[in-house]
């Protein structure tokens, strides 16, 4: 685990719980289960897994818009997990959230240049002219001209009201950004710009991003390291290409190996996992993942398994990579950069 002074943003043990049902007969949904994550300056963290695993629950607790139920958020070596107040507004202004559907997130009756003028606004920074002029500079580093501060938000296409969402999380100069599901309602065409804008802007203002996402094909594309979680866990985390080419979880394998091939490439054939998900309500002894691995054997049912370095910065939390059992064998897959 990278220390505090090189990793900008750091979750420790976070998790999130909610009570579900009636107050005479309730239960308790884990939705995140003791996740660990370091992200280091400049770079980014990719976080991919199947719908419902608490990706964006685990982005949401990052950039403080949720309350983690246990464990603790570092932000540039300070404990940030109880802020609030006045430390808290001072937070949000290094830390934003770019949401999956901008149309939702976008106030319908303000026009685009209130809504990138209102976080300005909020904390009086410069005046009307300077606030003018710092929202027309966005809108130019977005590819977008000034015609649009007068537009509303129905009046943009899908790409364009993504790229005023993404501005708006820019206009108070954060250092690190939670993108999620940035490009999941986008044409596969406008997904391609949308990525290149995230990729450029990262460059000129030295942001750090947690991009998450269920399209494994976008994650290798924007990532320097994924992790890979399923049911509330982290279960592999890699340099993005060692990952992609070296899967050593049976969950990430199943993953990558559904990726299509690119053309010439080597054909795969896709994993199908079978069996059934555990229920999130209940303890989980044992790996979470076993119901639905092939490789499960005796001890995966009576533990969870530990972390286990595979290679530099390439860790697996699987009971087949401890030396306990003969280990797995990894995934050939070539993926093009």
């Amino acid at each position: 685990m990278l220390s505090y002074e090189e990793s900008l943003v750091e979750l420790k043990h976070i998790e999130k719980t909610y009570s579900q049902g009636s107050l005479s007969v309730s239960k308790k949904l884990r939705a995140v289960r003791g996740v660990s994550l370091a992200i280091r300056r400049g770079e980014t963290l990719g976080l991919v897994g199947e719908s419902g695993c608490g990706k964006s629950t685990v982005g949401q607790m990052t950039a403080r818009l949720l309350e983690p139920s246990g464990g603790s958020l570092w932000y540039k070596g300070r404990d940030i997990t109880n802020a609030q107040g006045k430390p808290l507004r001072e937070l949000r202004q290094e830390i934003q959230y770019v949401f999956q559907d901008p149309y939702t997130s976008l106030n319908p009756r303000f026009t685009i240049g209130r809504l990138l003028e209102e976080p300005l606004k909020y904390y009086r920074l410069g005046n009307r002219q300077k606030r003018k002029n710092e929202v027309l500079e966005m809108l130019d580093r977005i590819g977008l001209n000034a015609s649009y501060m007068d537009r509303y938000p129905h009046e943009l296409s899908g790409g364009q009201r993504q790229r005023v969402g993404i501005a708006r999380a820019l206009m108070l100069n954060p250092e690190f950004v939670v993108l999620d599901e940035p490009v999941s309602a986008l044409d596969v065409s406008v997904q391609a710009q949308i990525l290149n804008l995230l990729k450029t802007l990262q460059s000129e203002l030295s942001l750090t991003y947690l991009f998450i996402s269920h399209d494994l094909n976008v994650v290798h594309y924007v990532s320097d390291r994924v992790a890979v979680m399923y049911l509330g866990s982290i279960v592999e985390i890699a340099d993005v290409n060692d990952l992609y080419n070296n899967p050593r979880h049976p969950y990430t394998q199943a993953l990558v190996s559904s990726i299509p091939a690119e053309r010439g490439g080597e054909k795969r054939e896709p994993i199908i996992l079978s069996g059934d998900l555990p229920d999130p309500s209940t303890a989980i002894q044992g790996c979470p993942f076993r119901s639905r691995c092939m490789h499960a054997f005796e001890r995966c049912a009576a533990e969870m398994p530990e972390w286990s370095e595979v290679g530099a910065g390439h860790a697996v939390r699987c009971h087949l990579w401890n030396g306990t059992q003969e280990s797995l064998e990894p995934l050939p897959v070539e993926l093009s950069s």
